[in-house]
Formats: C-alpha cells, structure tokens, sequence
C-alpha cells in the first residue's frame, strides 16, 4: 500500500478553502463598495418608498391637491404595488434583465450608425470622398440608382 493512500482524504478541503475565499472577497467588496444592490423587486420596493417619503415631504399642494389627499394616495399606491411585488419577485428581475438587453442592443445600434458616420464624413478629400467616387467600395451603403428586380 502506498503512502498516499494511508493518509485520510478530507473530500471537502477544497470546497471549505473556495468557500473561505469567497467569503474573503465578497466581504471586502462590501468593506470597499458597501453592501449590493438587492433584486429588482427590492429595489423597486426602494423606490416607491423614497418617492412616497418625498411626496410626503413636500409642503406645498401637490397639482392643486391638498396634502392629506395625497397622503391617501401614496398609501393607495404602495398597498397596490407591495402585493404584486411579493407574489411575483422573479417578474422584476425578469424585467431588469429584459432591459439590461434592450440597452445592450441600443448602444451596439448607435455605436454601428456612430462608426458608419464617421466613416463616410472623414473629409471631402479622404476616404469618404473615394467611396463616392468608387461603386465598388464596400462602404457604400446602398445601391446608387434603381435596380430591377425579377420577380418571375
């Protein structure tokens, strides 16, 4: 019998020290950044609370409505909004994401048009202006006149 094999395994020693690290770093990411943000369906718990402690905080009639109206209101709000919230948490996060996406697509958009913008305005005597003058270039983006389509 080999050495190796006297020895007792501890199976779960690399799991503990993954375990230890993670928790390492996640509490000096919090030490250094403060705590993360929560879920979607928190953060939107946040929000309408901090709109509601604002409104509330307004002295003055809030679109010629007294303040005791709109104290009923805020409360109408937020009893609406804390059961769809707590029936469906996942649906915000869902939203968030769906978002994030729509984002994510809206830049790589604009950031296509940006490039094919400054590309095609880099000076009348440059690039751009070779581009018009040449059909074959690649960076035209569309056909210069009509061009007949068969259909049959």
């Amino acid at each position: 019998m080999s050495e190796a094999t006297d020895r007792p395994v501890d199976g779960d020693a690399w799991a503990d020290a993954c375990a230890e690290d993670l928790a390492a770093e996640k509490a000096r990411r919090r030490a250094e950044y403060g705590p993360p943000p929560g879920s979607a369906a928190e953060e939107l718990r946040k929000l309408v609370d901090a709109v509601a402690d604002k409104v509330s905080s307004l002295q003055t009639p809030l679109f010629g409505v007294a303040a005791p109206a709109v104290q009923q209101a805020i409360r109408q709000a937020k009893s609406a909004v804390e059961p769809v919230i707590e029936r469906n948490p996942q649906v915000f996060d869902h939203l968030a994401a769906a978002g994030n996406e729509l984002l994510a697509a809206y830049r790589s958009a604009v950031e296509g048009q940006e490039s094919r913008w400054t590309r095609t305005t880099e000076g009348a005597s440059g690039p751009a202006k070779k581009a018009a003058d040449d059909p074959s270039d690649p960076r035209d983006e569309g056909p210069s006149g009509t061009e007949r389509i068969d259909l049959d």
